[in-house]
C-alpha cells in the first residue's frame, strides 16, 4: 500500500510531509503507529478551492506500510455503485467534539446517507451540491473541524467500503445539517488512473 486519500483543500497547500497510520490514542506510547514520509501529493486537477468541487488528493507514501490489525487498506466503492438514501454509514475522525477541541482517542459516529435532492434543498443557493459530492448526517451527529479528509465508510454484506471523504459542512458543526463529502464513486476513475500512472 503506497497511497492514501485526503482532501484537496488542505493538501493543495505546502507543509504536509508525513502520514501517521494506525493512531488510535494520541496519549499512548503505542508501538502500532507507523509514520511514512509523503513523497508526492497529487490534487485532483479540477479541484475548486472556493466550491470544494472534486475535493480529493492522493498522497504517495515513500515506502509501503506494514499491514496489521490497526493498519489495513479499505476497499473503495466502485464508480457504478449508488448508495441509497438512509443507508447507515460510519465516519471516523479526530475532529472537535462537544467536549473537546482535539480528542485524545479516534472518534466514530454513525450517519445516514442523505439524498442529493434533500441535500440540495437544505443547502439551497448558499453552496452548490455537485455530482462529486455525497451527503450524510443531519440526524444527531456530524463531522466537525479536524475531521476533514476522514473516511465515510458503508458496510455492504460484511465488507466495508469508503464512499466519502469529509469535505465541508455547517461552520458550527450543527448535528441537524447534512455534512458534505467527496463522492468516491464519482472520483474513482481519476483515483485509479492516477495510481496506475504514478
Amino acid at each position: 500500500m503506497h497511497y492514501s486519500l485526503g482532501p484537496g483543500k488542505y493538501l493543495s497547500r505546502a507543509g504536509y510531509n508525513h502520514a501517521v497510520l494506525g493512531e488510535y490514542d494520541r496519549g499512548s506510547e503505542d508501538r502500532a503507529v507507523q509514520i511514512r514520509k509523503i513523497s508526492k501529493v497529487i490534487v485532483h486537477p479540477s479541484f475548486n478551492k472556493d466550491k470544494f468541487n472534486n475535493d480529493v488528493a492522493l498522497l504517495r507514501l515513500s515506502s509501503p506500510v506494514q499491514i496489521t490489525s490497526r493498519v489495513s487498506p479499505v476497499k473503495l466503492v466502485s464508480s457504478t455503485t449508488s448508495i441509497s438514501s438512509g443507508t447507515l454509514c460510519v465516519l471516523i475522525g479526530w475532529g472537535r467534539t462537544a467536549t473537546s477541541l482535539s480528542p485524545r482517542v479516534l472518534q466514530e459516529t454513525t450517519l445516514p446517507i442523505v439524498s442529493t435532492s434533500n441535500c440540495r434543498l437544505y443547502w439551497g443557493l448558499t453552496r452548490k451540491i455537485t455530482d462529486s459530492m455525497i451527503c450524510a448526517g443531519g440526524s444527531g451527529s456530524s463531522a466537525c473541524q479536524g475531521d476533514s479528509g476522514g473516511p465515510l465508510l458503508c458496510d455492504s454484506k460484511g465488507v466495508w467500503y469508503q464512499v466519502g471523504i469529509v469535505s465541508w459542512g455547517a461552520g458550527d458543526c450543527s448535528v441537524n445539517a447534512p455534512g458534505v463529502y467527496s463522492r468516491v464513486s464519482y472520483l474513482r476513475q481519476w483515483i485509479d488512473d492516477t495510481v496506475s500512472s504514478n
